[in-house]
């Protein structure tokens, strides 16, 4: 009888993506909301209505969204930095 070869290693899981750093300019805003309708897990509006990032969610929380969101605010306030 042969000897059992031993089960092959399974592969490394990949590396995620480095986290995104996600902002709104505070002084660029005009509230919009264009960032909350696009990405209302990550982004909100405070009691000024202005945009702002859900407290937590400052990576992006990976919402495929966004880039979206950053495309979609109408005075580019939103800042998607991927690092």
């Amino acid at each position: 009888m042969s000897p059992v070869s031993p089960a092959p290693t399974p592969a490394p899981a990949p590396t995620p993506p480095p986290a995104a750093r996600v902002s709104v300019d505070t002084d660029v805003c005009i509230g919009a909301g264009q960032c909350a309708l696009t990405a209302p897990g990550v982004f909100t509006q405070d009691e000024d209505g202005f945009g702002a990032v859900l407290p937590g969610f400052e990576d992006g929380g990976g919402s495929p969204l966004l880039r979206e969101a950053a495309r979609a605010c109408p005075v580019s306030a939103v800042t998607v930095d991927e690092g």
